[in-house]
């Protein structure tokens, strides 16, 4: 299979070799191969860590300083040198790039997700390769590594973003193994996972890197959001010949993840990708059936537990009994509204708050089902 639109992640260990300056010889070889996907008419983004071990270099600070405000200053110096080092390595191949530096909270409220998915996509059409990273010197959460803060998860929410047939993952490690292979040599690459379940989850453990942020975990937390997004994902080691160029060619390279539903329209992706999530919702084993398999509404009377607090016009996520995510969407009701109708049937609504927002918790037209 060839894959048309790309989103290329490269990991803080791959740009820099492990060391505590950017790999001039590595990002070559991948300038190359992203090029070379631009002349046949591809379309690639970039997702690019490597700014904070930058900065290090450049300011020659050791690695054992760990607070927040130099990280900032280290992200703000190190972006500059990245984007340097890009823009000359584009050059040679006389295409234009462009950098986009974004936070959680750029994407986390619907209009700030449609701006940046239409400047991405015209860049794409202006034949631009963006370079893609996270907002390091205002987004203090993220380099505390809270959820959104590493580049694997933010490269998923990119793939979503524009509609993405491919998301690369591509560090210093093959894909996903049996167990650690730096240190178990018997390790076998497990090359393709259907489903990212419990198991799948232990084999990842806590492999985070000293220089990157993101480990094995925080990449199967993104092959989550792509696939469930329709984006057929690959985790491989950046460092092999022409591992991009194969591997948007169709060819069996590391771990493939493959789409596990069909491209949604532009909402519902920005439903599901959590972002703007505010609460939850726990139903029932009879209204967990009726969103799965018969395409209804969530109405109150399926509804046993609210948690979070959530205003009218807020994404919530909704769970089984067992705890297994079922979707999300738009509340119809407040939490507060909620904790009052839940387990109620919809023409008691009235009844129970004084006023009605309609009979549907949550329409099937403003949620998503997995």
């Amino acid at each position: 299979m060839l894959y048309h639109r790309i989103v290329a992640k490269f990991g803080t260990n791959l740009l820099t070799g492990g060391a505590d300056h950017l790999d001039l010889q590595v990002m070559t070889s991948l300038v190359g191969q992203v090029a070379e996907l631009h002349r046949q008419g591809r379309e690639v983004i970039i997702v690019s860590s490597g700014a904070i071990a930058a900065g290090r270099d450049k300011l020659a600070l050791a690695q054992g300083h760990k607070d927040i405000p130099l990280k900032q200053v280290l992200a703000s110096v190190g972006q500059n040198r990245l984007m340097h080092a890009y823009e000359e390595l584009f050059d040679w191949y006389d295409i234009t790039v462009a950098q986009a530096l974004l936070t959680k909270m750029d994407l986390s409220d619907r209009a700030g997700y449609l701006n940046t998915r239409n400047t991405l996509l015209a860049l794409i059409e202006l034949g631009v390769v963006c370079i893609v990273n996270e907002n390091d010197v205002v987004a203090i959460d993220e380099i505390q590594e809270v959820k959104f803060g590493d580049n694997d998860n933010l490269s998923a929410m990119v793939a979503n973003l524009v509609d993405a047939d491919l998301l690369a993952l591509l560090c210093d490690v093959g894909g996903l193994y049996t167990a650690d292979p730096h240190l178990k040599p018997d390790a076998r690459l497990i090359p393709r996972v259907d489903v990212i379940d419990a198991e799948i989850e232990r084999l990842a453990g806590d492999a985070s890197s000293q220089q990157g942020v993101g480990g094995m975990v925080t990449k199967l937390e993104a092959a989550k959001l792509a696939t469930d997004s329709g984006v057929v994902v690959v985790i491989a080691d950046g460092r092999e010949t022409d591992v991009l160029s194969r591997i948007a060619n169709g060819e069996a390279v590391g771990t493939l993840f493959p789409s596990r539903m069909s491209k949604m329209e532009s909402k519902k992706r920005w439903l599901l990708s959590g972002l703007a999530s505010k609460g939850k919702l726990i139903v029932d084993e009879g209204a967990a059936l009726a969103l799965k398999k018969q395409n209804k509404s969530l109405l109150p009377a399926g509804v046993v537990e609210v948690r979070g607090g959530f205003q009218r016009g807020d994404t919530v996520d909704i769970f089984d009994l067992a705890g297994e995510r079922v979707g999300c969407g738009i509340c119809n009701y407040s939490s507060g509204d909620m904790m009052v109708i839940k387990g109620a049937h919809s023409d008691k609504i009235s009844a129970l708050l004084g006023y009605e927002c309609g009979a549907e918790v949550i329409h099937r037209n403003n949620m998503v089902v997995l």
